[in-house]
């Protein structure tokens, strides 16, 4: 491990967007506000978008399988990366607290690095996270990939890539995935200077409910209690409080509300353009207006497929490149547990079990470890249809022990 008590050195600035992420700053928006990873999720949309992706992943199990010479596979529970991946990278995270981490770093960074802390005999004995913005990857004119770590007490270190795991969303280098919160600020920046906006109208009253109207001219006086009246009555707490009125002065109603002015559409459509480019379906983060419950199944179906298989598919690789040796990666490989996700209805799955079974595709026994049941007693036979059979082979209801 590295002395991380030593004297700390400047941080290196070699990018534009590091030397304005030390100012506080990411890129400013065509809006006029300024957004950064950290205050991205600020933004409800933002927030409920990653919440739903790294909860959804954080709850599958990932296993480390064995490839068995006959085919199929079977998990290596006796393997020091299982033990890994089933109960906690390191002390002081579980397993589902580093899956979540991990796709957070994704959504927010676009990459992913911890530390994989080695025996002297090269077993991974740990993995440590460290925060994306102090890793930059460096790729040398012999192809050589080497990342420089600012710890956070400590000189800046560059680290091999056989210590480092890095998971990294899509890529125009190959070496640093694209920040999302980068590439879509202009879109962000809107829907923040939009919440802002609400939360300012609300603050003074939401909206100019009336106007007062005389027919005869204030005095100074009256003028000056008029100001003190209109203070009293500033904000959304105070907006039902009465009012004395001198002067001849009368309340005419205004009839002007948000959508009069696009403010609630507004909003709306960029929770929408949010919750895309997150690829979450809109109903998942409160939007209802055009979901039914007819189509929300084949919603969460598809976000499954085309939402978390492609994080899920990314940690598995890069897991098996950078933390199984290349005689390891033979016959062992990681995989997360989608079944939960992708089951649909149970009258979907029973009809799909139903027809696994009877053409002998699935034992009875199968099936019910995926729904989460004990096997049973003859529960691993596996049936042949009546009307088929191997060629030159008498037909009927042929049976077959596993």
């Amino acid at each position: 491990m590295f002395n991380l008590f030593r004297r700390k050195s400047a941080p290196v600035i070699d990018s534009s967007a590091k030397l304005a992420e030390l100012l506080g700053a990411w890129y400013d928006a065509d809006a006029g506000v300024q957004i950064t990873p950290g205050n991205a999720p600020e933004i409800s949309a933002v927030f409920s978008c990653i919440k739903v992706l790294t909860e959804s992943i954080g709850m599958l199990p990932l296993n480390l399988f064995k490839e068995l010479p006959g085919g199929g596979s079977e998990k290596a529970a006796n393997h020091p990366l299982q033990t890994l991946l089933k109960h906690g990278p390191n002390d002081y995270l579980t397993d589902q607290e580093y899956k979540e981490l991990i796709v957070a770093h994704l959504c927010l960074r676009g990459n992913h690095y911890s530390y994989i802390n080695r025996t002297a005999a090269g077993r991974v004995l740990e993995l440590l996270p460290m925060a994306p913005d102090a890793v930059t990857p460096k790729l040398s004119n012999d192809y050589e990939l080497t990342y420089d770590v600012q710890f956070k007490a400590g000189p800046v270190r560059t680290l091999p890539a056989e210590e480092v795991l890095h998971i990294r969303l899509w890529s125009l280098d190959g070496l640093t995935g694209l920040n999302p919160i980068q590439y879509n600020r202009h879109c962000l920046g809107l829907a923040k200077a939009t919440e802002k906006h609400g939360s300012t109208l609300f603050a003074h009253g939401a909206k100019p409910s009336g106007v007062l109207a005389t027919d005869h001219a204030l005095t100074d006086k009256q003028y000056e209690r008029l100001k003190q009246e209109m203070e009293l009555h500033r904000g959304v707490a105070n907006q039902s409080r009465e009012m004395i009125l001198d002067g001849g002065l009368k309340w005419l109603q205004v009839s002007m509300t948000a959508e009069d002015s696009q403010f609630l559409e507004t909003r709306k459509f960029q929770r929408s353009e949010i919750a895309g480019f997150f690829r979450v379906p809109p109903h998942m983060i409160g939007d209802l207006e055009r979901a039914t419950f007819s189509n929300i199944e084949h919603q969460d179906l598809a976000f499954a497929r085309h939402s978390l298989i492609p994080y899920c598919t990314r940690i598995e690789k890069r897991v098996n490149k950078s933390l199984l040796s290349d005689k390891e990666r033979v016959a062992y490989f990681v995989k997360f547990n989608i079944n939960a996700l992708m089951r649909g209805d149970m009258k979907t799955r029973s009809e799909y079990y139903t027809a696994m079974i009877q053409h002998g595709v699935m034992s009875p026994n199968e099936v019910r470890i995926l729904e989460d049941m004990n096997p049973r007693e003859g529960g691993d036979t596996y049936l042949t249809p009546l009307n088929m059979a191997v060629n030159g082979q008498p037909t009927g209801g042929a049976e077959s022990a596993e």
